[in-house]
């Protein structure tokens, strides 16, 4: 039904709001008679992700933000709201967020806790002083250099509902929980003007969802195909290796020249972009093994063919 995205510098209220904006919802679904909806927090301790080791160098948080958007993709519903309590300080990460709901058919909108950064310093000081999980000083500083702002005028940032922890007062944040939640609970129909249901397009109806375990066999798969090929030509003692062939059921690798590692990566690459933004009214990416060896055996053939 909708994708939430909390949205602030690290530790500036957005787990209190995302809390309180849960609670608000599951009070107005049960009041409205629509206790089917789901409502769901995903954060990095819903996942057992520590917040220092997630944030630790730019490798652990490019996984951390892949984890978090797979679990969302998975979570994603006509009958649930997510929120996703995490810094989301990327635009454009938010942007992906956003694609995922369009593809879902679903709303879409961002909360931003707006706290200056010296009064988030204090609050994960004080976090500290007390036991609790808090940044360490290296790594609070560098996200928040990094912080990108969200900007209404953007449509991975909009609708835009904006909290200030740090000067509002109770009933001031409780008005603009409630406001997101009407936005997200309201019934529309044709008539509907001020609610956004995000609307699916030809690309993303059709270039699906490739799974997790479906880019694994593709990547392993190729890259099988690759060492079978160095292989073969470092055996042939510096002859050049007309023929490579890889298994009984599949078919061969025609090389007519010495193809270096760097040329294969590189077509290597290309196939796997292309078959994951394969054409509208092509086959779908390959799911198993051998499916994914045979397209880019073929692959291969009409490249080496054609070079």
């Amino acid at each position: 039904m909708a994708l939430v995205v909390m949205c602030g510098q690290p530790c500036s209220g957005k787990s209190t709001a995302a809390i309180r904006l849960s609670e608000a919802l599951q009070s107005a679904c049960a009041t409205g008679g629509d206790q089917r909806l789901a409502i769901r927090i995903i954060d990095e301790s819903s996942l057992h992700l520590g917040r220092n080791q997630s944030y630790a160098d730019m490798v652990a948080e490019k996984n951390l933000r892949g984890v978090l958007r797979s679990q969302v993709d998975r979570s994603l519903s006509k009958d649930s709201i997510v929120i996703v309590d995490s810094l989301n300080n990327i635009k454009g990460y938010r942007y992906e967020l956003w694609c995922l709901a369009r593809a879902s058919g679903i709303r879409y909108c961002v909360v931003f806790c707006d706290t200056e950064v010296d009064q988030c310093g204090e609050w994960n000081n004080k976090r500290r002083e007390i036991g609790e999980v808090a940044y360490d000083t290296n790594i609070f500083e560098d996200l928040a250099r990094r912080f990108e702002r969200p900007d209404s005028r953007n449509r991975w940032d909009s609708p835009l509902f904006e909290l200030f922890p740090s000067r509002d007062d109770s009933e001031r944040t409780s008005t603009v929980i409630e406001e997101a939640v009407s936005y997200l609970t309201k019934k529309v129909d044709s008539k509907t003007r001020d609610v956004k249901v995000l609307q699916p397009t030809i690309a993303t109806q059709t270039a699906v969802k490739t799974e997790a375990n479906t880019l694994y066999e593709m990547d392993k798969a190729t890259q099988e195909v690759i060492n079978a090929i160095v292989e073969a030509q470092s055996s042939g003692f510096g002859a050049t290796v007309n023929k490579v062939t890889i298994g009984p059921d599949l078919p061969s690798i025609n090389i007519a020249r010495a193809v270096g590692l760097p040329e294969l990566r590189s077509l290597r690459r290309t196939f796997i972009k292309l078959a994951g933004q394969y054409s509208l009214s092509g086959p779908p990416p390959p799911t198993d093994s051998v499916s994914a060896k045979r397209m880019f055996i073929d692959y291969l053939n009409r490249e080496f063919a054609s070079s």
